[in-house]
């Protein structure tokens, strides 16, 4: 039976040892008060400690000392496995110093190992990984040398090749919910997408553990049973959280974010200007990047179903609502909106008016299957042979999250990104782009840090693979890039040709690229 109860009660039923699930998408659906009171818990009696802890995103909210990270920070956890990393500074930090056992595996293979644990799977077999750092043929999933457990291994069942990811037996679940009624059932229709909440419940259930849930209302009408996304009887204890945010660490409440909005009824950008003044950092966002978006669009067709990755990518959702195609163009996100406004910075992962919400096992069953048209992501190194690095670099720690789902599985993906940095500047004027400032690193290099992206594994695939840039792109040919455009103003020698440091194709048929 549902035990309505005290956050203190409801964190007492962890154990030491416990293998923990937490449900979230960077600050969307984040159980962020459970979390809190774990780190209250350690500090005052030192339990519960020794967890391993598992989610297919990270759950924190970019700030220092925050206490939803407190108990990993703190040394509560033991193992931590996650889809993405870029929101946990201390637990960041924690991780580069070798202090903490941590691995980072896709978001869409972990959405997907939660379900398996649903059905009693102790492993999840897919192609998605095969290629890149996860692959133990490539890399390594650990994060430190203090990470070296197998957790994913390379195989062939039947006749196809792909990699077997240890799925583990979950003791406790942790979820957040809007509402729940008086017979503990829990409805979503705050909160942006249910990410995987119900996989998360089902799991549990499965290994006969315990799921706790956070929610701000309890309402005496029991709820419509279309609004249900988790049975009561699949919940253990409910605390109510009148407090809590439908996007961690930022106030505002927006029903056009959830299952209340209406469809997309032609007037989003007053919404979407409202909310990216709380949530978009733009002052990093320069004529440069508005070129790439600019050229990045080019490409999308109407009726299209387009994913858009975070960072500069997010500008060609801008680029879709200034043309007034957000009717024609079907902008998808892998935590679970279909349609509308893909939102940017501290709020990616939820949509502004979406057609649709989906649960994120089923987003990923869509993008894992090719439903996708064509994907727009970012880059942080390229190598001659057109491999990318978008997850790893010295100094910082993000994550590989859903990149390597998307990239392996969609008909077209475009890279977008500026052709060096730390320091690049330009102007544009009359059409014309004027680099003012070159970058101090350079993104294209002979060795990348780590693999993201396979360009073998593309080529096989049949993949159309573009590189777009604010001077030029480049296109994945089958001996490596082949630069196919250059903007207006640029010069083909000084700005590209005398500033790469591998070898790259020049395409007979040169031309101008448009913006």
């Amino acid at each position: 039976m549902v035990k309505f109860c005290s956050i203190e009660e409801a964190i007492s039923l962890i154990n030491d040892g416990d293998t923990i699930w937490v449900n979230g998408f960077l600050s969307i659906a984040t159980p962020d008060q459970l979390n809190r009171q774990i780190t209250r818990n350690y500090r005052a009696v030192g339990h519960p400690r020794c967890l391993s802890v598992y989610a297919s995103a990270g759950f924190a909210e970019w700030l220092d000392g925050s206490e939803i990270e407190g108990y990993i920070t703190d040394g509560a956890v033991d193992r931590l496995v996650l889809g993405h990393y870029g929101s946990m500074t201390g637990t960041n930090k924690k991780i580069m110093d070798g202090e903490l056992e941590a691995y980072n595996l896709p978001l869409g293979v972990m959405s997907h190992m939660v379900r398996a644990a649903a059905n009693g799977s102790r492993s999840h077999f897919t192609k998605v990984g095969l290629g890149i750092f996860v692959d133990p043929e490539v890399g390594s999933a650990g994060l430190n040398e203090k990470s070296n457990a197998q957790l994913v291994r390379h195989t062939v069942l039947g006749s196809q090749e792909g990699l077997l990811y240890d799925v583990p037996e979950i003791n406790v679940g942790l979820i957040k919910g809007s509402y729940a009624d008086e017979d503990g059932n829990i409805s979503f229709m705050d909160e942006c997408c249910p990410v995987d909440a119900l996989a998360i419940a089902q799991a549990v259930r499965s290994s006969r553990g315990k799921l706790i849930a956070q929610v701000a209302y309890v309402t005496e009408e029991k709820l419509p049973t279309g609004e249900i996304v988790i049975p009561g009887s699949l919940v253990d204890a409910i605390v109510v959280c009148p407090e809590q945010t439908q996007l961690t660490n930022i106030p505002k409440r927006w029903d056009c974010l959830c299952p209340r909005s209406s469809a997309y009824d032609g007037d989003v950008t007053q919404l979407k200007d409202e909310i990216t003044s709380y949530i978009t950092e733009t002052s990093s966002r320069s004529d440069l990047h508005t070129v790439i978006a600019g050229r990045a669009y080019r490409e999308l067709e109407d009726g299209q179903m387009v994913n858009i990755g975070i960072g500069t990518p997010e500008m060609v959702g801008r680029q879709v609502l200034a043309h007034g195609r957000l009717d024609k163009i079907h902008m998808c996100v892998e935590a679970g909106p279909i349609g509308g406004m893909p939102l940017s910075g501290k709020g990616f992962g939820g949509a502004i008016c979406p057609d649709s919400i989906h649960d994120m096992p089923s987003q990923f069953d869509f993008f894992n299957g090719g439903g996708l048209d064509i994907t727009l992501v970012g880059a942080l190194e390229v190598d001659a042979k057109g491999n990318v690095n978008s997850h790893s670099v010295p100094g910082t720690l993000s994550g590989i999250g859903g990149f390597a789902n998307v990239t392996q599985n969609t008909k077209k993906i475009v890279f977008c990104f500026t052709f060096n940095t730390g320091g690049i500047r330009g102007t544009v004027k009359d059409g014309k782009v004027n680099i003012t400032s070159e970058g101090r690193v350079d993104k294209f290099v002979p060795q990348i840090k780590a693999v993201s992206f396979s360009a073998e594994n593309a080529l096989k695939n049949g993949q159309e693979v573009m590189y777009v840039t604010e001077r030029c792109v480049f296109r994945l040919g089958k001996n490596g890039l082949i630069l196919t455009e250059v903007a207006p103003g640029i010069d083909l020698q000084k700005d590209i040709l005398d500033r790469l440091s591998i070898p790259v194709e020049v395409s007979d048929d040169l031309t101008v690229m448009e913006f």
